[in-house]
């Protein structure tokens, strides 16, 4: 899992867009694993206009597919990122379902499961006509995986890297919140998002709900079972 971070860091690094710790060294010590990374003095905010920009940029280096060269984790959840070539396809077999499968095997079932395979079914409707470019996302971007340095310039780090849609980049930091509307506005005026995004947020939001189930359980069962409720009823 950190041989995987500490590789993920360095594909964000190469595209020169923003700033992240250069990893140090990851290994294990008396059987514990470690990864040690550059020391980064963080000043306050950091989720801005200058973000949001190097965001766009970060975008613009891109793949021939859908994926990555090995998979990750979100969290500690495996994260599948076999090469795929249609989009709809990638984020339905290597994203929702491998969710929900996690679910059942937690013992969420009932709604969650019966909704959830006629989504299933249903992804490639509700994506249909939009095929991204397959960007460089950092794939776990909420407020708490971004920072600035004193000198103003922002830094991202904990990624969960691959070659994916952007909006889901940009789906995840409304999650949570935390990010102020002059990020969203500098994003907008360097690549605008395309029609259809407030949709594909909560399809891509989705994935982190129900991983977030799978690693805490909680309330956000309710909360994917009302989210896949409403792309459903979205699909007609």
């Amino acid at each position: 899992m950190l041989e995987a971070e500490a590789d993920g860091l360095r594909e964000l690094a190469r595209a020169r867009a923003i700033r992240v710790p250069a990893p140090v060294a990851c290994g294990d010590a008396s059987g514990v694993a470690f990864l040690a990374l550059e020391w980064l003095e963080f000043s306050g905010g950091g989720r801005d206009a200058v973000l949001g920009a190097g965001l766009a940029q970060l975008h613009r280096t891109t793949a021939p597919a859908h994926g990555w060269h090995r998979d990750n984790t979100i969290g500690t959840t495996p994260q599948d990122n076999a090469w795929t070539g249609d989009w709809a396809t990638f984020f339905r077999d290597r994203r929702i379902a491998p969710q929900l499968a996690l679910a059942a095997g937690k013992g969420h079932g009932g709604r969650l499961q019966r909704d959830g395979q006629r989504l299933l079914a249903a992804i490639p409707a509700l994506l249909a006509g939009h095929a991204p470019v397959p960007s460089l996302v950092h794939g776990d971007l909420w407020a708490g995986n971004a920072a600035r340095l004193a000198s103003g310039e922002p830094v991202i780090f904990d990624p969960a890297v691959h070659f994916g849609d952007r909006e889901a980049d940009l789906a995840m930091t409304e999650l949570f919140g935390g990010f102020g509307t002059s990020f969203y506005a500098a994003y907008s005026e360097a690549w605008p998002l395309a029609p259809g995004y407030a949709t594909r947020r909560t399809l891509y939001n989705l994935y982190h709900v129900l991983n977030h189930l799978n690693l805490f359980g909680g309330g956000y069962r309710a909360q994917a079972e009302t989210m896949i409720a409403s792309l459903l009823a979205s699909h007609g």
